[in-house]
């Protein structure tokens, strides 16, 4: 969802700005790359080290930043490119589409409803609903699963380092389609620019 369906990454970045500075610190744009796409875990530890405070202090500082992003995503979220048109495209065949984000629920729900997007999809699977995180494979597995699909009949589309690792774990075939030039995405099967590359296809 975050960065390939939405852009939502924009608001995860002034969200953890906003953290850092009322932390006494300066979240830069190395930081956003070292977290883009990773597990609630490894940010909480990462942010308590960039902030000079105890691991044990990374989850509170996590639930603070999430609630900064939760406000934002109640205002406004804008679709990213070909997004909308993509979903609309592929809900009129018989292929079944399923979301599967390192979120936590109450995030993907209320961004997907600030979208217009709640109802896009048959299956949506969060890091609430499994023990591992990507870039382990278990939320592309379950996604699979509830859609009663094959992960080697799976495509996954992806924008960050950690998915595709965790959906080439999972067996799925993988199209990456990175929102910054410095995320890498190369072990995915294809690269494409942006979404609106599969329109038509």
């Amino acid at each position: 969802m975050d960065g390939l369906l939405l852009d939502t990454e924009t608001l995860w970045h002034a969200a953890e700005v906003d953290l850092f500075r009322r932390h006494g610190g300066e979240f830069t744009w190395d930081d956003k790359m070292a977290v883009i796409g990773t597990s609630y875990d490894f940010t909480a530890d990462y942010f308590a080290d960039r902030l000079g405070r105890p691991r044990s202090d990374g989850p509170a500082l996590v639930e603070e930043m999430v609630a900064g992003m939760h406000e934002r995503v109640l205002r406004a979220v804008e679709a990213r490119p070909g997004a909308v048109e993509l979903v609309e495209q592929l809900r009129a065949t018989d292929v079944r589409l399923g979301l599967a984000s390192n979120s936590p629920r109450v995030l993907v729900d209320d961004a997907l409803r600030t979208a217009g997007l709640l109802d896009a999809f048959e299956v949506i699977v969060t890091s609430d609903d499994v023990a591992h995180a990507k870039p382990a494979p278990d939320i592309y597995l379950l996604a699979c699963e509830r859609l009663g699909v094959a992960p080697g009949d799976a495509l996954a589309l992806e924008d960050s380092a950690s998915g595709v690792t965790a959906a080439k774990a999972a067996g799925l075939t993988v199209i990456g389609v990175p929102q910054f030039a410095e995320t890498d995405v190369s072990a995915a099967d294809r690269v494409i620019a942006s979404l609106v590359e599969l329109l038509g296809e």
